[in-house]
């Protein structure tokens, strides 16, 4: 990983020297753009489950894995989790944005992603034990709602998510809480992270980035704010720290964004301005992230882990 010497501000991640890691010419079948990658460590190895866009607009999920997790990655030769609008309508247009997380009780692997409906985007959930076959539990909030991930333990015997519904125009874009007694019946739902008003950087739109991470000092929660400019939309990533007992409390929040779209890979694309990490990856104090650049690459960046979180305590 390289140090980004040409900014005028302190950076806690470090883009990859050889950034972007995978692109479209690296598929093995036909495909418009890959970005937006779930990650996970699998039999000691690194695994991106890959949002991959078609030419008809259409996305499905691709695995990719790989020993170091910059390079040499062997991917599916056909899509690893493809919609199927025949038997779940929900997934007419797609399915997009995958969050994995390891749940300890059941002993599986749960991917929350947004489902692409004729309604508007939903949240729905799958399992597996090897990214192989898959258990679909259906979709577990209704439209409009996206950029959801689950905790990888239970707080007072229920599962508890994190994800971005929007009751209506007026109200806003935030990251809420819920929770679960059985991964399919939601509840207790509440703002947990509002998005800011005015000029911030994450003012009226803010969304889950990778799913939320252990840490001696609390659940570490990445999520992206996007800003409306006369050019467009620029999505940034900040950090916040909830409470690991309770995780309702909010004990840290960035005032600044700690990552944006610098790269040419990053500031073009078929969305431009774009940074969106669905995955990260802990291996001793490194922190690696896992993002979609420009919609239209993945690309990847580390950081220490005793300095994310020196930053947020300072």
């Amino acid at each position: 990983m390289k140090h980004d010497s040409d900014n005028c501000y302190h950076t806690l991640f470090k883009r990859y020297e050889a950034n972007p890691i995978l692109s479209c010419q690296d598929w093995p079948y036909p495909v418009n753009s890959v970005f937006n990658p779930g990650a996970a460590m699998v039999n000691g190895r690194y695994l991106l489950l890959v949002r991959v866009e078609d030419r008809r607009g259409f996305s499905h999920l691709c695995a990719a894995q790989s020993a170091n997790g910059v390079s040499d990655w062997e991917i599916d030769p056909q899509p690893t989790l493809a919609s199927l609008s025949e038997k779940y309508p929900e997934e007419t247009w797609g399915i997009e944005d995958p969050r994995i997380t390891w749940l300890e009780d059941p002993g599986l692997w749960a991917i929350a992603y947004t489902a692409y409906s004729k309604a508007g985007p939903l949240v729905s959930l799958a399992t597996t034990s090897d990214f192989v076959s898959f258990e679909r539990l259906g979709p577990v909030m209704p439209p409009e709602d996206k950029d959801a991930a689950l905790f990888p333990v239970k707080f007072k015997g229920r599962y508890a998510m994190l994800h971005r519904p929007v009751p209506g125009p007026s109200f806003g874009r935030h990251i809420w809480i819920s929770f679960s007694p059985d991964l399919k019946h939601w509840g207790d739902h509440q703002v947990l992270i509002p998005a800011r008003s005015g000029a911030w950087w994450d003012a009226n739109k803010i969304g889950l980035s990778p799913p939320p991470l252990e840490t001696s000092e609390g659940w570490l929660v990445m999520y992206h704010g996007v800003r409306e400019t006369v050019g467009g939309c620029l999505y940034r990533l900040g950090l916040a720290l909830l409470d690991k007992e309770d995780p309702t409390l909010v004990i840290r929040r960035s005032d600044q964004w700690i990552f944006g779209p610098e790269e040419a890979y990053e500031k073009n694309g078929d969305v431009g301005n774009v940074v969106f990490p669905c995955g990260w990856i802990l291996q001793g104090d490194e922190l690696r992230i896992y993002y979609g650049g420009g919609d239209s690459c993945v690309a990847v960046a580390s950081a220490s882990l005793r300095d994310i979180l020196a930053f947020l305590k300072d």
